[in-house]
C-alpha cells in the first residue's frame, strides 16, 4: 500500500477501465468560491492511494483528472459528496456523477445514531481508528508533511469497503431505491450551494 504524490493531474490510463473510485478534496476552508481547492485524493480501492495537488496558481487544467471524475461509467465514493462536488465543478469544470455517499449511507441506515463522521464510520464499520488532527491544518503551503498525506489518503482509504457493507445494509433496511435518489440529487445540491442556496431550504413552506 503506497501513498502515490502528484503535481497538477494524474498519470494518462492509470486506473481500469469502469473501476469505481474512492474521492475526497482538501480545500483552503468551507466557502468554495473563497477557498481555492489544494488536494484531491482518489484511488480505486487496489491499496495506493493517489494524491494531486493544485498550486495557488493552478489553472485546474488536469485533462486526465478531469476525465476520470466525469466519467460516467464509474462509480466514485465519497463521504459528504455534496462539498465535494462543489469544489470539483467550481475549480476543476465538471460534474462528478454517479457518485455513492457515506455519509448519506449511514443516515439513512444507522438510525441509532448521529455520529455519522467517517471517524466514526470506520471505527464501528471497520473496526480501525483514523486520525483526523489534520483536518483543519494549512493545505495551501509549499509543502505537506506526512501527517497531513496521511490524513488525506485515510480520507479515500477506507470508502470501497465501508460502499460494500452500507449497500448490504441499504438493501437490508428497503432504503436502496431512496439512497439512489438521494444520491441522484446530489450534484443539483451542489449547484444550489454553488449558486447560494447552501442552507436555505428552497422545498420548505416559508
Amino acid at each position: 500500500m503506497s501513498v502515490i504524490f502528484h503535481e497538477e493531474d494524474l498519470p494518462e490510463g492509470l486506473f481500469a477501465d469502469g473501476a469505481a473510485l474512492a474521492v475526497d478534496t482538501e480545500t483552503m476552508g468551507l466557502v468554495t468560491p473563497r477557498d481555492r481547492l489544494c488536494l484531491l485524493q482518489i484511488s480505486d480501492g487496489g491499496g495506493d492511494e493517489h494524491l494531486v495537488r493544485f498550486a495557488p496558481d493552478s489553472d485546474f487544467a488536469a485533462p486526465n483528472l478531469r476525465a476520470v471524475l466525469a466519467d460516467p461509467k464509474r462509480l466514485k465514493l465519497f463521504h459528504f459528496a455534496r462539498f465535494d462536488l462543489a469544489a470539483i465543478e467550481h475549480y476543476l469544470g465538471v460534474m462528478t456523477a454517479p457518485v455513492f455517499c457515506t455519509k448519506i449511507a449511514s443516515k439513512l441506515t444507522r438510525t441509532y445514531t448521529d455520529r455519522h463522521g467517517l471517524k466514526e464510520l470506520v471505527r464501528e464499520m471497520l473496526g480501525t481508528d483514523i486520525s483526523k488532527q489534520q483536518q483543519s491544518s494549512d493545505w495551501g503551503g509549499a509543502e505537506l508533511n506526512d501527517a497531513q498525506l496521511d490524513y488525506a489518503a485515510s480520507d479515500v482509504r477506507y470508502l470501497h469497503r465501508l460502499h460494500q457493507l452500507f449497500e448490504k445494509r441499504l438493501e437490508r433496511e428497503g432504503r436502496s431505491a431512496l439512497a439512489q435518489a438521494c444520491f441522484d440529487f446530489l450534484p443539483t445540491r451542489a449547484r444550489l450551494d454553488l449558486e447560494g442556496w447552501p442552507e436555505h431550504d428552497i422545498f420548505a413552506h416559508s
